[in-house]
């Protein structure tokens, strides 16, 4: 197991705009989830967020937009925030997380201090027509790609409980292996009651073994992170996933549910003789 666990906080700073029907999230405006909706979060509240992670023993920070993909106003938005997080917490590693995008894009949020880019491909290529029909799998393969030739660092996972098969799962963390990213984020579906997915079927047991086989197959990763999910979906055994190959976690809240408090993560990792780490 490793001993040192990578800390990353995320920051919805435009919520619940996105026109795409995904079903799994919350944030499309086609499925009226009881969400808060905003179009651009304030800068300064983005930078206490990011100052609180930090304290917290955050090393990445992620800022999340709801849309499709980038467009020339939210690029902006984006770049705007992350020249003020890189002069005023430096030591943070800015994540961005907007959507597809193109190389040309991704080169504008690399100059403005963005490091990295989180862009998941969800589930398997065979299964993704199932959830979403606005727009393709292989529109978010291409843009796993298009971070690679910019230069950026890839994170990129998926969600598991949309009611995939087994062999979905396996297909999509090949497909993730041959993108060879840096960091690989697991999500387990949190059900919401306006989605039209049933409920996550998986057991704790069977989630467990999902995070084994992600760090199994993709071998290379630097990081396997716990991200969306982890406290519905594991409960009082969330001390559990990293003897199962996790070495990164998400704290603080997501995009649109709440995490619990980080000094509760803090205080477990404590509790199991793990350390934060302190550098990328």
């Amino acid at each position: 197991m490793n001993k040192e666990i990578f800390l990353c906080s995320i920051c919805n700073i435009n919520s619940g705009t996105c026109n795409e029907d995904c079903k799994f999230c919350s944030q499309s405006v086609r499925y009226k989830a009881d969400i808060e909706r905003y179009k651009q979060k304030d800068t300064a509240t983005v930078l206490k967020e990011a100052k609180e992670a930090y304290e917290n023993g955050a090393l990445g920070f992620c800022l999340v937009t709801a849309d499709k993909g980038l467009n020339e106003k939210t690029l902006v938005f984006v770049c705007g925030i992350a020249e003020v997080l890189t002069k005023e917490v430096p030591q943070l590693r800015l994540i961005a997380c907007n959507g597809t995008a193109t190389v040309e894009q991704l080169l504008t949020l690399k100059a403005s201090g963005i490091k990295a880019y989180n862009h998941n491909l969800e589930t398997s290529k065979e299964f993704y027509g199932q959830i979403c029909t606005t727009h393709s799998w292989d529109e978010r393969y291409e843009t796993c790609q298009n971070v690679n030739k910019a230069g950026l660092v890839l994170i990129s996972g998926g969600i598991f409980g949309l009611g995939e098969s087994q062999e979905d799962r396996i297909s999509m963390l090949e497909a993730l292996k041959s993108l060879n990213p840096t960091s690989v984020p697991i999500n387990f579906y949190h059900h919401n009651e306006a989605l039209e997915l049933k409920p996550n079927p998986l057991s704790v047991d069977e989630a467990f073994e999902l995070i084994k086989l992600t760090r199994e197959t993709i071998s290379d990763a630097q990081r396997i992170m716990v991200a969306g999910g982890r406290e519905l979906m594991f409960g009082d055994r969330q001390n559990e996933i990293f003897s199962h190959g996790a070495n990164s976690i998400v704290i603080g809240n997501y995009l649109t549910t709440s995490g619990r408090a980080m000094s509760k993560d803090l205080e477990m990792l404590k509790s199991l003789n793990l350390g934060v780490a302190k550098s990328v």
